[in-house]
């Protein structure tokens, strides 16, 4: 048989996107080896030798570096790296990817480059060294260069768009099986669209391909390896990176965390898993401060009140601050649970509203506008501003310029780019609406808050393939995770899941901890990743910490959507 040769140049093809650029997982030229497949057959390694040497035109690269804009900090500088779409054809197209940084506040002090991700997918990271500088420790500034950049196909970096209109951006839709086929097309016209509008662009918009460029960045930036820090779905990316570089990868603290075992349907369904005990916990929160809030005695009490709410709004729409709110928009607000003062607040505010005891809860009124998707926390509504200088997630220009893109980024890049990676990242999403139909039904009576949600049809289900399978996250690199009891967007289960497939890492977990994002936000686990970033010490073992009260209600100023929960609500990362 004939097969042995088959087999493993199949094999070779796979594992040459992994390692360029510069054969970082071989740690050596190729060009200088073979493969061995029997006593008798040899496959030679002239194409790794020549797609290595291809990538030297893009890890070569001398930047350009230049005030990112007339508003901007003065030591906030620019540029654009050049990386292949396809990193098995580097020949082929390039895309230019937007990369912005503030240098290490002591030369002598300075250990290298610290990548930021905010997380989405869609998230634009260019503005992250300027929001993150006042947060972090001087320590810690003192030895990297922060660095920022927008992953290919979001914001300056050739950003995706969809062309999406109001309604195609409205993806959190409740399972309905009078509306059932109208949610079936309105997830194959979005997939229609974003293919018609990107076409060969988009099996390539994948986390893989972003930690590759990752790796380009290095390459350009002279260092043999980086050190990062990524939030929410930037905590995927960088475990990804470690699976494909571990030489690479320095100090990597992964704040707030994605179970890779999850991607991407099943990180969707848990938003629905981790709404239940958080409405649990809120409820019994509420009822002991009845003489407050007045919805119930008893936790039976209290859930009662909400669900008869949402059954009100059902009916008729409760209008607050000027939204008009379905029993279904108020269940897609499940992110204000985890914030148990903040729900309890809403709720309250919700049945002075029905009551028509509120000054907005009469007259004209709209529906909510759509948000777009992202594990950050966006829910719906119209809510508080964000701080100075955030995005709104549906395109805003950042305001700075990279010397390629000078145009606003379209209007709805974030949505695109995030069904454009949770879609391209895996092959697992079901192809059959029927299958979307069943699992809703079942998960709503499982978690009604929000399960029929999670589970119902997305534009995946019509999406063409990735590049490549999805990566299997399981190594022993070592690096941090921080995750708050009370995450909203990846619940305590999901950073549970990436310890797992981490097993050089270490965990802190911090108990009573609400929201989305740990360090630096007076968390207990500020030091233990200050330590490490500054010292390169791991904690010995998992541990867990409590913070104080006090630190519940501080968020940082990241350039990421407003998360807005319900009308009203505060602005949270």
């Amino acid at each position: 048989m004939r097969t042995a040769p088959v087999v493993a140049i199949g094999a070779l093809a796979t594992l040459l996107p992994a390692l360029t650029p510069a054969a970082a997982a071989a740690g050596s030229r190729a060009g200088t080896t073979a493969i061995t497949v029997s006593t008798a057959t040899t496959v030679s390694t002239t194409t790794v030798s020549t797609t290595v040497d291809a990538l030297e035109r893009y890890t070569r690269q001398k930047p350009h570096w230049n005030r990112c804009g007339a508003e901007t900090p003065a030591d906030l500088e620019c540029a654009t790296v050049k990386v292949p779409l396809d990193y098995s054809r580097p020949g082929g197209r390039t895309l230019d990817v937007a990369v912005s940084r503030t240098k290490a506040t002591s030369a002598q002090d300075r250990r290298g480059v610290l990548l930021l991700n905010p997380g989405g997918p869609g998230g634009s990271g260019l503005d992250m060294p300027v929001w993150m500088a006042p947060e972090l420790p001087d320590e810690v500034k003192k030895r990297y260069d922060l660095v920022g950049f927008d992953p290919r196909g979001v914001g300056r970096s050739a950003p995706v768009s969809c062309g999406l209109n109001g309604d195609e951006l409205n993806w959190q839709r409740p399972y309905k099986a009078a509306t059932f086929d109208r949610d079936i097309r309105w997830a194959e016209t979005v997939a229609a669209k974003c293919r018609a509008g990107n076409g060969a662009v988009l099996p390539h918009l994948t986390t893989r391909n972003t930690a590759r460029d990752m790796d380009v960045i290095r390459a350009v930036l002279g260092e043999k390896k980086i050190s990062y820090l990524g939030y929410s779905y930037g905590t995927y990316l960088g475990a990804v990176y470690t699976q494909m570089f571990p030489r690479r990868t320095d100090r990597f603290v992964l704040d707030s965390a994605v179970d890779p075992e999850r991607i991407w349907r099943g990180m969707i369904q848990v938003w629905a898993e981790g709404a239940e005990p958080a409405f649990t916990r809120w409820a019994t929160w509420t009822a002991a401060r009845d003489e407050t809030y007045a919805l119930g005695r008893t936790p039976a009490e209290v859930r009662a009140t909400f669900w008869a709410l949402v059954a009100r709004a059902d009916r008729e729409p409760i209008v607050l601050d000027g939204t008009a709110l379905t029993g279904d928009d108020i269940r897609a607000g499940r992110p204000m649970f985890f914030d148990v003062a903040y729900a309890a607040e809403t709720v309250a505010r919700l049945r002075d509203a029905a009551a028509g005891r509120t000054p907005s809860s009469s007259g004209r009124a709209t529906p909510p506008a759509p948000v777009p998707p992202s594990f950050i926390p966006v829910g719906t509504g119209t809510g508080a501003g964000a701080g100075a200088g955030a995005g709104t997630g549906t395109g805003a220009s950042t305001g700075i310029a990279t010397g390629t893109s000078a145009g606003a980024v379209p209007a709805d890049n974030m949505d695109a780019a995030f069904w454009s990676v949770v879609c391209a990242d895996t092959r697992a999403w079901p192809r059959d609406p029927e299958r979307y139909r069943r699992d809703a039904i079942r998960d709503k009576a499982r978690y009604p808050l929000y399960g029929d949600f999670a589970s119902h049809i997305k534009p995946c289900a019509f999406w063409g393939h990735g590049s490549e399978p999805a990566t299997r996250v399981n190594n022993s690199v070592g690096a941090l995770i921080l995750q708050n009891e009370w995450d909203s967007q990846t619940p305590l289960v999901s950073g549970q899941g990436l310890r797992r497939a981490m097993k050089g890492a270490r965990m802190v977990t911090v108990l009573g901890g609400q929201g989305h994002g740990v360090y630096e936000m007076k968390s207990c686990a500020d030091a233990t990743a200050t330590a490490y970033l500054t010292t390169g010490r791991l904690p010995a073992a998992d541990t867990v910490c409590r913070t104080p009260a006090a630190g519940a209600g501080h968020s940082l100023r990241l350039p990421l959507p407003t998360p807005r929960l319900l009308p009203g609500g505060k602005a949270r990362f």
